[in-house]
């Protein structure tokens, strides 16, 4: 009997949107739940923290322009010298930094739509092939009518000269189309801030790559 007649017929398995319920599981202190004992949110850092401390913040917007008031984001990134807290960072000559979290979660306010993170900006990473890339944030959504989470990524915009020389952003043919992936930089009360907002569809959509 042949390995395919002795294995049954697997269905896929129906797909299924995030919410309304996804904060209960995954973010349980902004549905007024006290869950878990170590909660995670969207303060990648404390006081000993090494690097430029930066804000992130925005909107998501679907396709006709009205403001999801019920997206989950989360970031991962490297640190301030340019390195991943994963084992599988073997980028030499880069430290670690033990009071760096480099992951994140926020979900966006119920009430205004804005989302921030508070973490560090981070140091340029070196990919395959020895390539460079620009500093940058790997930024993943979901929310309700989303079946797969989307990922996309954050560039900034006082990095123009590291943006120009990065290899994933030079595979998006179109200027107007990359510009999706830059936030913008402002000073707020001594801090830096960058706008980042999520178009889901419509005009100027985000880009989102698979993952």
């Amino acid at each position: 009997m042949s390995q395919q007649q002795m294995t049954p017929l697997m269905r896929e398995t129906a797909s299924q949107t995030a919410g309304p319920y996804v904060h209960i599981g995954l973010a349980p202190q902004q549905a007024g739940f006290e869950i878990f004992e170590h909660s995670f949110g969207n303060v990648l850092t404390n006081a000993q923290t090494q690097g430029e401390r930066i804000r992130i913040e925005g909107r998501v917007y679907d396709g006709i322009g009205t403001v999801v008031k019920d997206a989950l984001i989360e970031i991962w990134q490297a640190n301030a010298h340019g390195r991943y807290a994963h084992p599988a960072d073997r980028q030499a000559g880069k430290a670690l930094d033990a009071n760096f979290r480099g992951w994140g979660r926020a979900c966006t306010d119920f009430d205004t739509g804005l989302y921030h993170f508070e973490t560090v900006k981070p140091g340029v990473v070196t990919g395959r092939n020895g390539r460079f890339m620009a500093p940058h944030i790997n930024v993943w959504v979901v929310a309700r009518g989303i079946n797969l989470g989307l990922n996309t990524r954050l560039y900034f915009s006082d990095e123009a000269q590291a943006n120009a020389n990065d290899a994933v952003l030079n595979v998006i043919e179109w200027e107007a189309r990359r510009r999706t992936l830059v936030a913008q930089r402002e000073e707020r009360a001594g801090q830096a801030v960058y706008r980042f907002d999520i178009r889901l569809q419509g005009e100027g959509e985000t880009v989102f790559f698979d993952v």
